[in-house]
This record gives C-alpha cells, structure tokens and sequence, in this order.
C-alpha cells in the first residue's frame, strides 16, 4: 500500500520527510483540530513552524487550510506557504512533492487539478487523512456529488477503529452517501462515527442533512437540540445553527428562525468569515421568500459582504453576496460583483470560470430579477439551469434555494401550470414538507383548482400537526 518507507511517519503510519517527532505531532495536534472544526490549525502549525521553519509538511498543511477558505483574503498568505514548502521540495519525499503539485495546482486555479493530484496521493497513502480531508472537503466546494462519496469508498475498506481519526473517515463518507442519496447507510456511518466521538461536528452535519433530506423536521430539532454541547460552541457551529433553524423553517416557526438568525448567526461589524455570512445571506433570503419582514437584518449582512463584492474567487459566495445586496437596495454593490464577474469571465481561465458562467451570473441575475418584481424573467434565467446546479457547490440543502426561487418566482409571474410541475417535482422528493404542498396549493388556487388546493393545503395542516 506504499506505506513502506525509513523515517519518521504521523500517527497513521504516513511517511513525513522531516527528522523531529515534535514538529510530526505538532502537526498531528493541528491537524485533529481541523479534523474537529476547533482551535486554530492555521495558528497551531505555525507555531510548529516558528521553531521548525524547515518542515516541508507543515508548510505544505498551512497551505492546504488555507485553499479550503475560497476568500481572497488569504491568498498570499497561502502562496507562501507553497513556496516555503518548494523551497524545500530537495528534503521532500514522494507523498510531500505529491501534496507540494496538488497546492500548485490550487494556487493556479486549477481546482479539479487539484483534487486528481491529492487522489494520486491517496492511491499509494490510503492512511494520508490529509489528503482525503481535502479531496473530500474540496469536492463540496465543487459540487462534485459522486466524488465526496467516492474518495472515501477507495479506502474506507483499508480502515477500521485501529487507525487513529477512524471516526473522521465515517463522517465524510457519511456526507458523501447522503449526498447521492444513500440515506439509511449515511445515516448509520454518522452515528458510528458519533458513537466513537459525540463531539463530532461533521458527523452530526451529515446525520443532519439526512434529516433535512428526509423531511424529519421535528427528528432534526430533537437531534441537534440533544447534542447542543457537543457542536454549539466549535468552528462549525454557525452552519449548525442553520441547519437547525431549516427544521423550524419547513415548520413555518418564524419567531424561532428569527432567533436564531439574531442570538447565533447574524454577528456584530464586519466579518471576515464568509461562511457565517453565507448561512446568514441563505437563510434571510429562504425568509424573503416567504415575505417574511426581517427590518434591518439585510442591510447589516450587506455591510459584511460589500469588502469582498468584486473578489470573482469563488461564484457560490458571489452568488450569496448578492441575494444580501438585492434585498438591501444596494444597486451599487450589486452592479459592481456582476461586472466583476463578468470581466473575469471574459480573461480568466480557472476552475471557477465555468461555475461563475453557467450559474453564478445567471442567479445572480434571477436574484435582481426576482427583487425588482420581474418575475418571469427570473423564471427564464433559472428553469434552463435547474439540473445543473450542482456546478454551483456546496450541497443539496444549500443549492435548493435555487429550486424554491424558481418556483416562487413561477408563481408570482402567474405561470401557475409550471409552478404546479415544479411543485410536484419538490413534493416527490420531499412528500413530509409542509412548506412543499403550501406550494401545490397556491399553485392549485392560482389555477382554479380549489377541491385541489384545498386538499394540498390539509396535507399541509396535517403535517404541521403532526
């Protein structure tokens, strides 16, 4: 399995270059913290690197961090780091130089290119949980659905509870079944992987979007609810927080969606955190969607977002950026992000060009649409690119706002037929969702339909009871 090597190696028997157990387990001690969503990794290895300036793979692990923030922010700093990691690839062995051409690859913007060099790593270092927490993870950035499951098939029968961050293992593949719609098998690796460690927040991510998938509202409250020590306070709890106020939402329990937007997700001055501004941006407009009145919420998140309006790195934040600037009346904003975009996708060449072309502008688009009350152009721009939402990133649960603004706007543009057909479609995914068959019905009044309407508005009713 490659494994074999003289030298020092981590705890999973991986071989590392440099000749000092200390730094070796410094990494490792960065590395569960990253595994954990806790602490500072970033921090953390360099730290390492104060006292070890000349650990090839520690460097190489700062980098990698870095790629899976898509901010611009800290792209110099993660060039850097690759190129203290190169000015060391003489010391560098196989694994390294392969980790060394994957963050090269990243720097470049070459992505996909990325992901196929951490893979090859994996091919002869099964145990290299670093590479797969890469592969995985980046997948997710990328929307590539059958890969977040596959990276992990490849080894997961290499793995048991002897090799430490086992239960690391469980969870992504956990995410990757649900992703591909395996529910019961990604429901029962996550809650082995929590089984051995209850803190696990991606574990408890993935079971979680089970639940959301599966419609079981009031399971998913009682879920995250019972486990609220174990992920309210680490570095993934803001997208917990989401997903917990989704549940509420299918539920139509607005004062609880507003609270927890107030009390956990929407935050004071301006964040550096795209993520808890891509939980707040997604969950306010899920709110306008349902003419949910959230006063000044849209103009604080668009204070947060306005910094990086013209950063073209990754087109899902672009795309949450603009749904805050749409909302806020903020045209400025809005018109500068999409002649951003526009001009890099005229020049550029990386992975996130064709994101940023087939779906990013055209949501952005749709969104300015669906705001301005042009509702059937809304409509037009996003029935076309419905099945390729994926391209977008980010998971199911995430890209379904595409899919509820299309039908909203069908809807409001009085092309009831069509949303009645697109109602259906969620229902036949979702049939426990009581906001789903809210659509059928207004979809069925707006058609005249009233015995129709009146008896997809009751299973509704039902279901809220229930």
């Amino acid at each position: 399995m490659g494994q074999g090597h003289t030298g020092l190696s981590d705890r999973r028997g991986v071989p590392v270059s440099y000749r000092n157990q200390d730094a070796i387990d410094g990494l490792d001690e960065a590395q569960e913290d990253s595994l954990a969503f806790s602490g500072d990794p970033v921090g953390r290895i360099d730290k390492v690197l104060e006292a070890h300036p000349g650990f090839v793979m520690g460097h190489l692990f700062k980098g990698a961090m870095l790629t899976q923030a898509m901010e611009t922010r800290i792209y110099g700093e993660m060039v850097a780091a690759l190129e203290a990691a190169e000015a060391l690839s003489a010391e560098a062995n196989e694994r390294e130089k392969g980790h060394m051409a994957a963050l090269r690859c990243w720097v470049e913007g070459d992505f996909f290119g990325a992901v196929q060099k951490w893979e090859a790593v994996l091919v002869h270092h099964p145990f290299d949980l670093l590479a797969l927490q890469l592969v995985h993870l980046t997948d997710v950035l990328l929307g590539d659905v059958v890969g977040q499951r596959d990276s992990v098939a490849r080894v997961f029968p290499l793995w048991d509870e002897s090799v430490p961050g086992y239960e690391y293992v469980l969870g992504f593949y956990s995410f990757g079944l649900e992703e591909t719609r395996d529910f019961a098998d990604a429901e029962e690796h996550g809650r082995r992987a929590l089984a051995i460690r209850p803190g696990h927040p991606y574990a408890i991510h993935a079971v979680a979007h089970v639940l959301e998938m599966q419609g079981r509202q009031a399971g998913g409250i009682w879920f995250l609810n019972s486990r609220k020590d174990d992920w309210a306070y680490g570095n993934f709890r803001n997208h917990l927080w989401w997903h917990l106020s989704l549940f509420h939402l299918d539920l139509k329990q607005i004062d609880q969606v507003l609270a927890i937007y107030d009390q956990e997700l929407r935050g004071s001055g301006t964040s550096g955190d795209k993520y808890e501004e891509l939980d707040s941006a997604a969950l306010l407009w899920r709110l306008k969607l349902l003419d949910v009145d959230v006063g000044e919420r849209w103009s604080d998140l668009a204070d947060k977002w306005e910094p990086s309006a013209t950063d073209t790195l990754y087109a899902f934040n672009d795309v949450h950026a603009m749904m805050s600037f749409v909302a806020a009346n903020r045209k400025d904003a809005a018109e500068a992000l999409l002649t951003a975009n526009e001009r890099y996708c005229d020049h550029a060449s990386d992975a996130n060009v064709a994101m940023s072309r087939e779906i990013g502008i055209p949501f952005c688009r749709a969104l300015q649409d669906f705001q301005d009350g042009r509702y059937g152009a809304c409509v037009e721009r996003l029935l076309p690119v419905r099945y390729r939402t994926h391209r977008l990133g980010g998971s199911f649960a995430q890209r379904d706002v595409i899919a509820w603004t299309l039908v909203e706007a069908a809807l409001r543009a009085r092309q009831f037929e069509l949303a009645l057909a697109l109602a259906h479609e969620r229902c036949g995914v979702k049939p426990s969702s009581p906001q789903n068959w809210t659509l059928v019905a207004r979809a069925h009044k707006g058609l005249g339909n009233r015995s129709h309407a009146e008896r997809a508005q009751a299973r509704a009713t039902s279901l809220l009871a229930a």
